[in-house]
């Protein structure tokens, strides 16, 4: 019997907004819980197994993202599609290391760590989503800071070489474990892993090498979008840490609605009001378009529901810009409610002729005058 994949957010017990030391963090906690070597239970290695599975997926911003938009089916049928019998490509493995030994399975804590990807949204206009153009959001982010350029000490002041580690920012020592014997990878104390020490921390930072700083950025639209896409801000996300590039933010895009107008994919969808006997004799008319006003022949004998295409006046396609959409005018004929004596007459004489199958000249006339009197009205 098949079971549905529960949710990775879920499994490691994480909000889908959590950065990616929340969900290291709670990896490393449930790694260390569930681990078949620690943990004798029979549902152990089922559910260390799930867990290493939400994690290959949530810690990989690609992945993420895809897991984000389409859930389960956009990162395949095994979740991440990474081995995990033998723990071969087991990307979780240094955190693993750290969950047991305290220490590292080889990965410099000075080592260059890529930023975390933001989330944003805009809401823009129904004609810049079919023309496209440029809009402005506010982020607040962290960057390396300003006054200290990332290294953490006041400029002017001195910054030296570790001694006690020798500027790699790690102590290496032996230990036998039940898994045999390891060498132990643990960040300097000295120098709290950075491998340099520096006498005056950074004024402006307070030694912690970033800051955080609200910025103005400008998206990009293209012709064409759709609501509910994203458009990704390559390196505009947090800051990375020790020299490593900044994440992406990632802009879900809204649309606002169109006081006249509708979409239909590449469509746009119009209705146009007649009275009857513009409806009967038929008319030319001038209907607004994203484009300007365009001349409209409503044919005779034209009923509700109708639709009159006006070609290459939609939306351009998203990816083939010289392309467009057609707009789709649908015809609604009203029936006046409320009738002026002269009208009430008319429709009275047209009806008896009509019923009476009189001369389709004299109809046309009965029908001329009534649709100049409706007109005025």
């Amino acid at each position: 019997m098949t079971t549905s994949k529960r949710d990775y957010y879920d499994v490691l017990g994480v909000a889908r907004s959590a950065s990616n030391e929340e969900i290291r963090k709670a990896f490393r906690k449930l790694a260390l819980e569930y681990h078949p070597d620690r943990n004798k239970s029979s549902s152990a290695a089922e559910r260390f197994k799930e867990i290493n599975e939400a994690y290959q997926v949530l810690i990989d911003p690609e992945e993420r993202t895809k897991y984000d938009t389409f859930g389960h089916a956009g990162v395949g049928q095994n979740g991440s599609a990474r081995g995990f019998d033998g723990f071969e490509g087991f990307g979780g493995f240094g955190d693993i290391f750290d969950a047991f030994f305290g220490g590292s399975s080889g990965q410099s804590t000075t080592s260059p760590l890529r930023g975390s990807d933001l989330r944003a949204t805009i809401t823009i206009d129904f004609e810049r989503a079919v023309f496209g153009g440029e809009e402005e959001i506010e982020v607040r982010r962290t960057e390396v800071c300003h006054n200290c350029r990332g290294n953490k000490a006041e400029p002017g002041t001195s910054i030296d070489r570790c001694n006690d580690c020798q500027g790699s920012g790690e102590v290496r020592r032996n230990q036998q474990h039940i898994f045999g014997q390891f060498t132990q990878v643990t960040p300097c104390r000295s120098c709290r892993g950075e491998g340099t020490i520096y006498t005056t921390a950074c004024s402006n930072c307070r030694g912690a090498g970033n800051e955080s700083r609200t910025r103005r950025l400008v998206v990009a639209i293209p012709p064409g979008m759709e609501s509910g896409a994203q458009i990704r801000l390559t390196g505009e996300g947090e800051a990375g840490v020790n020299g490593g590039p900044a994440g992406d933010i990632y802009v879900a895009v809204r649309i606002r609605r169109h006081d006249q107008f509708r979409r239909e994919g590449n469509h746009i969808i119009y209705f146009q009001s007649l009275n009857i006997a513009q409806a009967a004799l038929g008319i030319s008319i001038s209907v607004p378009t994203l484009d300007g006003e365009s001349e409209l022949s409503i044919p005779k004998g034209s009923q509700t529901g109708d639709v009159i295409r006006l070609k290459g006046k939609g939306v351009p396609f998203l990816n083939n810009n010289r392309r467009k959409g057609d707009q789709l005018v649908t015809l609604i004929v009203e029936t006046p409610t409320s009738l002026t004596e002269e009208q009430r007459e008319l429709l009275e004489r047209l009806s008896e002729s009509l019923g009476s199958a009189t001369s389709a000249g004299k109809d046309q006339g009965w029908l001329d005058r009534l649709n100049n009197i409706l007109g005025q009205g």
